[in-house]
């Protein structure tokens, strides 16, 4: 599933260059995840790398966009034409 970011964001912008797919954007208060660009960085990192650096924990899964692992992977192909995945 997508993650999503809550309201806990203090806005430091760590996430922003972590994300492989660009799905993190500056929003109106706090950064934002766009769903149809999160993979869960399947397809490029074992980790989720939002969640990784975010300093106040605001990264969590959105339980409104689940998805398995496959489906995660086939987005990131979609959005990654003629790479092949770094991690499957």
């Amino acid at each position: 599933m997508a993650f999503k970011i809550t309201e806990e964001c203090i806005s430091c912008g760590a996430c922003e260059p972590e994300c492989p797919n660009a799905a993190i954007s500056e929003g109106e208060t706090i950064y934002v995840i766009d769903p149809t660009k999160c993979t869960e960085c399947v397809g490029s990192f074992s980790t989720k790398q939002c969640a990784e650096i975010c300093p106040v924990d605001s990264c969590v899964p959105d339980e409104a966009y689940p998805e398995t692992h496959d489906a995660l992977l086939e987005k990131w192909r979609g959005l990654h034409p003629g790479e092949e995945p770094k991690v499957k």
